[in-house]
Order: C-alpha cells, then sequence, then structure tokens
C-alpha cells in the first residue's frame, strides 16, 4: 500500500515520519483496531471505532477526533489506494513528550491509518488449524487493545516454532484466549467462551457470534473452561477480524472433531458470512457510524 493518513493529512507512505520520543515507540503507549473491508465497506465499523475509544478512555488517553473525522479518513484511504477487500489499521498514541514514565498533560497525540492485504484464509476455514497451549503470560488488563503487544508476541512465537498457526492461553489452567483472538468450544452442542472480563479482548467479531448464537437460537454461554474441558471438547474454533470463525482441528498434537471442522463451526461460518453479505454488500448505506 502506498498512503497513509498521519494526523489526518493523506500522504504517502514514504514520507510519513513519527517523532524518536512518541510514546508510542517508546512505551507502546497507544491503542489500535484492525477492522476489515468487504466490497469497499468496513465491516462492524461502528463497533471498533467504539472499542478505540473505549480503549483509550481506560489509559486515561483523549483521542482529539470524532468518530466520524476517523470514518471520512477511512474513506478518503480506501477511495485513493481503490482498495475493496483489505484491513484498515488504526493506531493512536499519546504523541511526543520527553521521555518519562508519568503520562504528559500535554502531548497532543499521534493518529495513523493505515491499509493491510486482506489474508487468503478459504484453505484454512476448510481444513481448520493446529494450535498449541501455552501459559498466559500477559498483562492483566487483555481488555484494552493496546499496541504493547510484546506478550501475545512471545506465546503467537511458541505456536510458529511448533508448526501450529495459533496460541491458546491459560491462567492457572483456565482457558483465556488465543495470542489474538478468542476461543470457543462445543460439548453436547453447547458453545461455551470466556466471559468478557479484564483477562481477555472482547473481539468485535465474538461479539458477532454471541449475537448470532442468540438469533438462531444456538446453546450458548460465557463461561469459563479449563485445559481439560478444552481437550474434551466436541469442537472447538478461534475467533478474530481477520480470521473471523476459524476451525481449530488440532491441539497439541490431538486431534479435535477427528481432525476436520465440526458440524456446529461449519454453521457458524456460514451464518457469518451471511452477516458480511447482508452488512457490507447488501446494504445501501455504505458507511454510517453512530
Amino acid at each position: 500500500m502506498a498512503y497513509m493518513l498521519l494526523n489526518g493529512e493523506l500522504i504517502e507512505r514514504s514520507e510519513g515520519k513519527i517523532d524518536i520520543e512518541d510514546r508510542g515507540f517508546q512505551f507502546g503507549d497507544g491503542v489500535y483496531e484492525v477492522i476489515s473491508v468487504y466490497g469497499g465497506h468496513p465491516f462492524a465499523l461502528n463497533e471498533h471505532l467504539d472499542r478505540l475509544f473505549e480503549s483509550a478512555r481506560k489509559i486515561y488517553m483523549n483521542i482529539p477526533y470524532s468518530k466520524t473525522e476517523l470514518e471520512d479518513g477511512i474513506k478518503r484511504l480506501l477511495q485513493k489506494e481503490k482498495k475493496n477487500n483489505c484491513y484498515v489499521y488504526m493506531q493512536f498514541s499519546r504523541g511526543t513528550s520527553i521521555r518519562n514514565h508519568i503520562i504528559p498533560k500535554t502531548a497532543t497525540g499521534t493518529l495513523i491509518i493505515y491499509l493491510l492485504d486482506a489474508k487468503q484464509i478459504d484453505e484454512w476455514k476448510q481444513k481448520g488449524i493446529k494450535t498449541v497451549i501455552t501459559e498466559d503470560i500477559r498483562w492483566l488488563r487483555c481488555d484494552i487493545k493496546t499496541t504493547s503487544l510484546l506478550g501475545n508476541v512471545l506465546v503467537k512465537q511458541k505456536a510458529v516454532e511448533k508448526n501450529a498457526s495459533e496460541a491458546i492461553l491459560h491462567r492457572d489452567g483456565v482457558v483465556t484466549e488465543g495470542s489474538s483472538t478468542n476461543v470457543w468450544i462445543v460439548k453436547d452442542r453447547l458453545i461455551r467462551t470466556h466471559p468478557a472480563d479484564h483477562f481477555i479482548l472482547n473481539g468485535i467479531t465474538r461479539r458477532e457470534i454471541l449475537s448470532i448464537c442468540e438469533n438462531h437460537q444456538f446453546r450458548c454461554m460465557e463461561q469459563r473452561f479449563t485445559v481439560d474441558e478444552l481437550l474434551e471438547a466436541d469442537e472447538i474454533f478461534i475467533t478474530s477480524t481477520t480470521l473471523e470463525v476459524m476451525p481449530v482441528v488440532e491441539v497439541d498434537g490431538q486431534k479435535i472433531s477427528g481432525g476436520k471442522p465440526g458440524p456446529i463451526t461449519r454453521k457458524l461460518q456460514s451464518l457469518f458470512e451471511q452477516e458480511i453479505q447482508f452488512r457490507c454488500f447488501d446494504v445501501k448505506e455504505k458507511f454510517s457510524v453512530k
């Protein structure tokens, strides 16, 4: 991608410069969102922007842009890049200030928005992925979508080293989430996922699946489950903006659902794809933040 928005200005990426004392660079003092774009329409844009402002509020940060201004910036970028299917990456840091752990009162913040190529996940969605289990070593405010992601990076690397696509994390034997996903199990047709507390990020796709389950009479609970229950599950799937509804067919070398995506996972994939079709292709109003 050739362009980016830097503090509201549309420029070539090669021209973008951020001060070395930007707190996003030195402290990971920032928040971000990744938004899927289908057919030129950002999916669940309003929900993503709400979460961006919520994350900022939780770290005592003020974002001096309205949701409408951010929406307009995304429009400009999509039109300039001529992209219909991609991801929007949006990040707001606390900005430039003399290096000090104390939160500054004068920094104005740094906003960047740019596009990323969409992942090719169709084969993964059909076949499912391998995962590994590892200890959740991250901090205790995982509900904040912060740019401080070193803990996530380290556990993802453990998965890569074992030829797996994702790490499933646990705290004292209780499954929390993946390194960049929410985790779900199905047992006796009951769907379960960890409650939305400070141990997990309340994913936008997670919320969509909960809504789909309610609207289509699936038995579903936000309830903690253990590693043992994970390994005894009939089906496992993970969700995220970039992976949508992704079947898990292996955990630590153990086959799940006979090594194939299960029927409930398949149905949820289909219903989620229908939601994308309706909101990104069928509706007339392409952008509508509130």
